[in-house]
This record gives structure tokens, sequence and C-alpha cells, in this order.
């Protein structure tokens, strides 16, 4: 184990005044899926929100969805169909996941949070899945692409985000990093999944073994962070999931909301343009206070919640140190490390 680097200290990047808003809109509460862990009370947990006039996304869709995945979720929609064991629809859950990607866009043009449901990050170009219909920090990050921009999506979301490694994982413009607990759903995600063609190094994963705290978490910053830098994007794009909470239901992870308001300060300190939207996070009384956390710090304002930091066992620290020095065996030929 190598001690952390004090994460109070600014590098040459700093967001200043530059606040991070939530976008967000009652429609995401269209998308009804009963007896779920994805459901609209894990908005109704924040309490009153501002709303957003918000774009329809549906024009956007194509840019990274295929023809036929689009239609095949708008008729599933119309009868409240399941796309998969997984993933459920009903009549509305359409306009919802539009509007959803509206969102992501105008989170991506602001610097803004694009607090939305249904989530994105397992839907590939073709396929739903894992509660996702649309890829909403992929299509928001494709139009930027597509304006001349290199994007690095961190996904910090507990679940590998698959569908999102695999839009991108042939190409050099956008470089996808995705923190999660191995093996965990959706299953792959392991340091062998670098690339490929154009984009071989431009993927990145670090697996974290269950127990995972942390003080894991902040170690794999301090590893993979520079790799971003290295990659010098105009716009870092967040997959911000917090399943990853100690006490979520579906993983076997550590964070406190503590961790959370670090991750925003030392993101904030790092990059000046950054958007993020809303991934997984099921708990609805911790979800909350893991969001406000990380907005103050994005925002530079003192934490919200307090809650002491959590540490991983040693059985954790030595998966994590096999598979973090594996990750950056496989990076080496690619970036200084």
């Amino acid at each position: 184990m190598k001690q952390n680097k004090d994460s109070s200290i600014p590098s040459q990047n700093d967001r200043g005044t530059k606040r991070m808003d939530i976008i967000y809109h009652p429609v995401m509460l269209l998308h009804e899926t009963g007896q779920h862990p994805e459901n609209a009370k894990r908005f109704e947990a924040l309490g009153a929100l501002p709303e957003t006039d918000l774009i329809d996304g549906a024009p956007y869709l194509d840019l990274v969805h295929t023809k036929n995945h689009i239609r095949e979720v708008r008729e599933a929609c119309i009868y409240g169909s399941h796309l998969d064991g997984d993933t459920p629809t009903s009549p509305q859950s359409f306009e919802a996941a539009r509007f959803a990607v509206g969102a992501s866009i105008m989170a991506a043009e602001t610097g803004g949070f694009a607090l939305v449901r249904p989530p994105g990050h397992h839907a590939t170009v073709d396929r739903a899945a894992g509660f996702c219909l649309f890829n909403n920090i992929a299509i928001a990050t494709q139009k930027l692409v597509e304006e001349g921009k290199r994007v690095a999506i961190f996904d910090f979301d507990g679940h590998m985000g698959d569908g999102t490694s695999e839009i991108f994982y042939h190409t050099d413009k956008v470089l996808t990093w995705s923190i999660h607990q191995y093996p965990a759903y959706p299953g792959g995600g392991f340091v062998d999944e670098i690339g490929d063609g154009k984009g071989k190094g431009f993927n990145l994963n670090s697996p974290l073994p269950p127990g995972s705290a942390d003080d894991i978490l902040n170690e794999t910053l301090d590893y993979m962070l520079p790799i971003i830098d290295q990659f010098e994007p105009d716009v870092v794009g967040l997959s911000a999931g917090f399943d990853a909470h100690q006490r979520d239901m579906i993983l076997d992870l550590k964070a406190s909301a503590t961790f959370y308001h670090q991750l925003g300060r030392r993101l904030r300190k790092r990059y000046d343009n950054i958007f993020a939207v809303l991934e997984g996070g099921y708990n609805v009384d911790e979800m909350p206070k893991c969001l406000k956390n990380f907005l103050a710090g994005m925002n530079g304002e003192a934490i919200v919640h307090e809650e002491p930091v959590t540490h991983s066992s040693m059985r954790a620290w030595e998966t994590f140190e096999i598979y973090i020095h594996a990750a950056l065996g496989r990076l080496q030929p690619y970036w200084k490390i």
C-alpha cells in the first residue's frame, strides 16, 4: 500500500466559481418500474428539486443507437414490456428516457449534473440492459466528439459501464474509465479489456474486490487520474453512480458518504470542464446524502453529510494490489506510468 496523496492540493486547473447545478424535470418520474431497485423513490427522497426546461433528446438517439433499437424500446414502452429480465418499462418510459438524454446533453453543454432516470451506462448500441434503455452519457459524449472535442468518461458507479465501454471501444477520441466491483453484474470489466484498433489503450478498467472501502477507492484515483491527465480531454464526463456506498443493497463495496465529497473536491481541482449524469444508487436513504456531498465537493462547499471514512480488509488490499498492477502493466505501452 502506498500513502494517499494530499487531495487538498490543487493542480493547475480549478473550476473556481463555476458551479455544477442539477438539471432535472419531473418527467423522470414517468418511468414507472413498480417494486424494483431503480424506482421513483430515489428522487422523491431528495425533496423539492428545481425544475429545468429540458430539450427533447429523441433527435440525438441515433448518434449512438441503431434505428432498430430505438424502435424496439419505443414499442416495448407502449405495452409496458420488459426489455430484459432486469429492465422494465411503462407506457411513459420512452418519454422519460428521451428527456433523460436531453438533460444529459444539456449537462454536457453547461457543466451540470443530469439527474435522470432511467440510467444509461449498461445500454449498448443495440441492446437495453441493467435498468438502462438508452446510453445517456454516450449520446451526450458522441455529440461532443462530433463537435471536435476529446472526451474522457469516468464511470464511478459500482457496476462496470459495459455499454459505454463497448460503444467507444474502437476509438481514440474518447477515453473510458470504469471503477467497479469485480466480479459483479454485468460481468467483464477486467484489466485486459483495454480497447481495440485505434482504441487500444483508451479503455481503462479498475476492478475492485468486494469489501473495497474509501482507502482503496482513493488509491485507485491516485494511480489512474494521471492517465486521464495525459489524454488531455477537452471535457470530462462522469457516469455518477452511488451504489458503491457501504449500505447500498446491490453491491458489496464500502464507500462512505464522505468519500463522494472528497471525490468531488479532487475532480474540481483537476479539471475545468466536467459534467455528470446519474447512474445507480439504490438505498433511498443514503443516495441523497452521497449526491449532495458530491455536489458540495464539486462546488467547493463544505461537506453536507459527514460519515466516518471506511477501511478495507487486508484481503481486499492484497487482491486490489494484484488487480491495479496488472492493469498498469497492460496500459504501460500506451501511457507514462
